[in-house]
């Protein structure tokens, strides 16, 4: 399956010159980044150390078409199977409505080295506008009923090989300080899915429903932002004891959904 998606991604990505003729330019644009502490909906997946990431996106000009591909080092929890690495796969189409833009498609998230099961498709829509001085955007992501969301943990309610369903809601808000190269940001999201360990003792929604947010801050400086964040979740230490020694701090033990500040120095092409 991975094999083919890659090569999918490929054909998609390099067309034959006469259809490229045809259909108007491909923008591309990428991202290349080095970040403290790499947290998914709040949840540290490189075991509270520090991650890198890269990713790069075709975009159609006329259509809004997207393709494109991410990826990041792994540690700890979201190793998924073995893996130290998380390779996402993702495609769309951006659709301008007056000063807003209709965002849909949807993300493979994979893990090279790493259990298939623990692969898994998770479509989405997004909106995105400008509110007076600041730039909003709300998302709905469900991915549904697949064995890498199932309810794998040693409890009456888990059988190996289960499959489950997963919903994400969230919403970011950014406001650019006027003669400034700062920028402002906030994220409010919130996970609904199976609770407890999936095949290989993760989970995307390992307490089944909880809150993340994070309050931030960029500094522009040309092409590379330098960043901090202050993440946190609704996962305290009391609803995380069935989950444990997986969802821990490697070192020791502690909550690797608990408060932290996450910094981040990027590089945009």
């Amino acid at each position: 399956m991975k094999k083919y998606l890659l090569a999918a991604l490929c054909v998609a990505a390099v067309p034959a010159p006469a259809f490229a003729q045809d259909v108007g330019p491909v923008s591309i644009s990428g991202t290349a980044a080095l970040v403290t502490d790499y947290r998914y909906r709040g949840v540290s997946q490189s075991d509270e150390a520090m991650a890198v990431q890269a990713g790069v996106t075709l975009t159609h000009d006329a259509s809004g078409i997207y393709v494109g591909t991410w990826g990041s080092s792994l540690a700890g929890w979201g190793t998924f199977g073995g893996a130290n690495m998380e390779l996402d796969l993702f495609a769309g189409v951006a659709i301008p409505l007056g000063a807003a833009t209709l965002d849909v498609g949807a993300t493979w998230y994979m893990y090279p080295s790493g259990a298939d099961t623990t692969d898994f498709i998770e479509p989405y829509v997004k909106l995105s506008g400008d509110i007076g001085p600041a730039t909003a955007l709300v998302g709905v992501a469900y991915a549904p009923k697949q064995e890498a969301l199932g309810n794998w943990s040693a409890t009456p309610q888990s059988v190996e090989g289960a499959s489950g369903d997963n919903l994400y809601l969230w919403g970011d808000l950014a406001v650019a300080v006027p003669q400034t190269p700062l920028t402002l940001k906030a994220h409010l999201g919130y996970s609904d899915g199976n609770p407890g360990l999936g095949p290989n003792g993760t989970s995307i929604a390992p307490t089944g429903d909880y809150f993340d947010w994070s309050l931030g801050v960029d500094l522009a400086l040309g092409p590379v932002t330098l960043g901090v964040a202050y993440v946190d979740t609704s996962i305290g230490n009391a609803d995380r004891q069935y989950l444990l020694p997986n969802f821990g701090h490697g070192e020791d033990g502690s909550n690797i959904a608990a408060t932290k500040l996450v910094g981040s120095i990027s590089l945009a092409f």
